[in-house]
């Protein structure tokens, strides 16, 4: 059995994870700007159950949300001890969508979801195309709606990002994927 990562070993795979194919493949073509700028908060939950992972969640939709987005543009929560199991962790995806609506922060802030078993609806487990939302732990992204709407507006036709996604995994494949990291 492998040791828990440290904070920074869970910081780090994951700022690699952006970095060679989040940014790298141009999975998010908003992504690079902001990490240019050093805009992306990484933190690490050492929450054990979801409850735990709800307060962490709320510190910092509430910091993000007090914080100029000069300073700090999106948050990546990273939780490697709660919700390993993909479904259980699709569950709680409900839970963080009522915890931006109980602060009030519909329309100003979203979750986005990543997970190391992602995987879409009608796929199978090991479909390429489950890797454009696979990061190496869990991982909650928070969004500042505001940034995601100039960034739709920068980029030409922000509907087709999906399709050019799927079609990126298709072309590199498992061993490219692999590649990425070697």
């Amino acid at each position: 059995m492998n040791a828990p990562p440290s904070h920074d070993e869970a910081i780090e795979a994951t700022r690699l994870w952006l970095e060679h194919a989040v940014i790298g493949l141009n999975l998010c073509p908003f992504a690079k700007a902001v990490q240019r700028k050093g805009q992306v908060r990484y933190v690490v939950s050492d929450a054990q159950q979801p409850l735990q992972l709800h307060a962490d969640l709320v510190r910092e939709l509430e910091l993000l949300r007090d914080t100029d987005p000069e300073a700090v543009d999106t948050t990546l929560l990273i939780h490697p001890f709660v919700l390993a199991d993909f479904m259980d962790f699709n569950e709680f995806l409900e839970v963080a969508d009522a915890a931006v609506a109980d602060l009030q922060l519909e329309g100003d802030i979203q979750v986005a979801s990543f997970h190391p078993d992602f995987q879409f609806e009608g796929t199978a487990a090991d479909d390429i195309t489950n890797y454009t939302n696979r990061s190496p732990f869990p991982t909650l992204h928070l969004l500042r709606e505001a940034s995601i709407d100039r960034a739709v507006a920068a980029f030409p036709d922000a509907a087709a990002i999906f399709e050019t996604n799927m079609e990126t995994l298709e072309k590199l494949g498992h061993e490219g994927w692999r590649e990425l990291f070697s």
